[in-house]
This record gives C-alpha cells, structure tokens and sequence, in this order.
C-alpha cells in the first residue's frame, strides 16, 4: 500500500468491537501498513463512493451526446404542472 507523506493534524477516534479490531489488525497485517493509513485510506474510498454521484458524474462521449439531445430539446406544455404551480404555497404565511 502506497502511502502519502503528509502531515495529519485531526484526530479520529471511534470505538470497535473486539472482533472489528482483530479484523482491522488483520487486514493491515496483509497489507504492511500501520492501522491509521489503512483505515483513513479505506473510510476516505468508502466516501468518495458514497459521495460520488453527489459531487460529479462522467458520461462516456455517446451518453454525453444523448444528455446533450435531451437538454436542447424545448419544454412541452404541462397544463397540471402549470397549475400546480400557479396555486399559492402552502407554507406560505
């Protein structure tokens, strides 16, 4: 596992069952790192993941052109949704 020399200056604590630990301790053993790059490395991939599709997303050159053909073509008429939001909020005071 490649590490990054930097400086951490935050601290992270978190409790662990017994059994998280010793999986935690085993997963860095393999690896031959220390247990703060492992998991700071493997909590900072998981939220890049959840986060992924919340920050950006990619297209591949033909989804970006079918985006692209979706986005240029004009608004239909939507009488209900015309209406609905012509009717005054309901969390207005």
């Amino acid at each position: 596992m490649a590490t990054t020399s930097r400086r951490r200056s935050r601290r992270l604590e978190l409790r662990t069952t017994p059994e998280e630990r010793e999986l935690l301790d085993r997963a860095v053993a393999v690896t031959g790192g220390d247990l703060t790059d492992f998991v700071v490395t493997q909590a900072s991939v998981a939220a890049r993941r959840v986060l992924a599709d919340r920050d950006h997303f990619e297209l591949d050159s033909a989804a970006a052109r079918a985006w692209e053909e979706i986005n240029s073509r004009r608004a239909r008429d939507l009488p209900g949704l015309r209406r609905l939001m012509q009717r005054p909020s309901p969390f207005s005071e």
